[in-house]
């Protein structure tokens, strides 16, 4: 498989970012869109050149010309949406969070195992070179041995009507930034002994059970510590990652190129050096990786047994906060 023919359930604004743009970029067919309002799914097709409008999610995920599903529906729908397309054995790129819970994530692990079918959690910042560079200096001794992880996920305040002030949607902060922080700290676990747990979380709430901000504490079997801060009323978009270690720091200024800036600032004994990693879409890395997995097996970074256990750490914030789980 070479030329992706991809449908899209719903008609989301995170669509055009993670799935327009890279898929034209690419080469890739947005062949079908399908949202609960047909006037918006016709809308969202005009404008973003898709091939057709089908009348139902259903529909969409039953279409012979369909390969791929992207899933960027609210939270509270990834996992349903998601088992329905594994089972009609389509390849799933799914919006994170994986699912509402672990333990609704873990069903859908199960089913993909079962039928054989890929499937992908939308982490597209992994894929980009600025993390990669981040890891390399810990690999590489640059920055010595890992003591401090920093994550701060902010952004400007959501409409009162978005789904993710809502409980029922599996709406929230940790559900919406956090999980990005905690999947960096996962993926750091190489570089600190192990995987990290939640020693501490402390929530805002902007109605009951959903958190508006939250700052998480973390810890690695080796000592290192971190934290995760996150927020979705802030002044604007803020989306660092900072890693300390005993030679140095390196600083992410915007590890999600949210706003474009693609530099890292390394300090050591040496001196400060500031780096470029180009401003390529994330999301454009992300589907080429997806892309060249169905062509030709190259592994995912990521799998389904990575979503459960971000799943699980995600559990673990909100029971740290004394929050619901979704």
């Amino acid at each position: 498989m070479t030329e992706l023919r991809i449908g899209v359930l719903g008609a989301s604004r995170i669509a055009e970012m993670a799935i327009v743009k890279p898929a034209q970029i690419l080469g890739h067919r947005l062949v079908a869109v399908a949202a609960r309002d047909r006037g918006r799914a016709e809308t969202f097709a005009q404008t973003h050149a898709v091939e057709r409008v089908v009348d139902s999610y259903a529909e969409l995920i039953a279409d012979p010309e369909v390969d791929v599903i992207y899933n960027p529906l609210a939270n509270a729908f990834h996992a349903e949406w998601n088992l329905k397309a594994i089972e009609a054995g389509k390849a799933v790129l799914t919006e994170k969070p994986f699912a509402r819970n672990a333990t609704e994530a873990d069903r859908v692990r199960r089913a993909a195992r079962e039928r054989g079918v890929p499937i992908m959690e939308g982490f597209h910042y992994l894929f980009h070179p600025i993390v990669g560079r981040m890891f390399e200096l810990l690999e590489d001794g640059t920055l010595g041995t890992l003591q401090r992880v920093e994550v701060i996920m902010r952004m400007p305040e959501p409409k009162p009507d978005d789904p993710r002030w809502r409980l029922e949607l599996a709406g929230g902060s940790v559900m919406d930034l956090g999980c990005y922080g905690l999947h960096v700290h996962r993926h750091l676990a190489r570089f600190a002994g192990g995987e990290p747990t939640v020693v501490a979380a402390r929530a805002v709430e902007r109605t009951p059970g959903v958190d508006e901000s939250c700052d998480i504490e973390l810890v690695f079997p080796s000592g290192a510590t971190g934290s995760n801060t996150n927020s979705m009323t802030w002044d604007r978009f803020e989306m660092t990652l900072r890693l300390v270690g005993d030679r140095g720091e390196a600083l992410a200024h915007d590890y999600m190129l949210q706003s474009g800036d693609d530099r890292i600032t390394v300090t050591t004994d040496a001196g400060t050096a500031v780096e470029h990693l180009g401003t390529r879409s994330t999301y454009t890395y992300q589907l080429d990786t997806f892309a060249r997995h169905l062509a030709d097996g190259t592994t995912f970074p990521i799998d389904a047994d990575d979503a459960v256990t971000t799943m699980e750490l995600i559990d673990s914030a909100y029971r740290a906060a004394g929050l619901p789980l979704r």
